[in-house]
């Protein structure tokens, strides 16, 4: 069993917009929720798969 997500956080980059996700820690992974809706829960990755998503944001891979 996984336990629940600690230390949520906002991105620097967004400021002050409400329109926004937060990361928090799980055992092996990230857990990701929409931070004007907490209470609709979260979804959960590796670290692995959490690696490898910053990697191809890091490199552009998600850009228009």
């Amino acid at each position: 069993m996984t336990s629940p997500p600690v230390g949520w956080r906002k991105s620097s980059r967004s400021a002050q917009e409400t329109d926004c996700v937060e990361v928090g820690r799980v055992d092996d992974g990230a857990a990701v929720r929409d931070s004007k809706n907490r209470a609709a829960g979260y979804f959960s990755v590796s670290g692995t798969q959490w690696e490898s998503f910053l990697a191809g944001i890091k490199s552009g891979r998600y850009e228009p």
